[in-house]
């Protein structure tokens, strides 16, 4: 039940800021961090290889999540794998 509330929350704010805002927000990897602390931007360019599977959201949610968060989640988005032509959906 936590879980559908939560949905419905996150849905609520999506209707507020709209998709529009959604999408121009800058979505980082946190499954890929520098060796700076930092974060490279979500997607990659062609033939870029990258250590992880990338797991992206948006850069204020990534300051937002605690570090043992951010390891849940990649954790996470590595155990689904990718395993066709679409990418695999894991929960934040």
């Amino acid at each position: 039940m936590f879980a559908q509330a939560e949905l419905s929350l996150e849905v609520s704010v999506a209707r507020k800021k709209g998709l529009r805002n959604w999408v121009n927000e800058k979505w980082v990897d946190i499954a890929n961090r520098r060796s700076d602390g930092s974060y490279p931007p979500c997607g990659r360019s062609k033939g870029e290889k990258r250590k992880n599977y990338p797991k992206c959201v948006p850069s204020a949610k990534a300051r937002a999540m605690s570090p043992g968060q951010r390891r849940a989640a990649v954790r996470r988005k590595q155990a689904k794998s990718n395993r066709g032509p679409k990418p695999s959906y894991a929960r934040t």
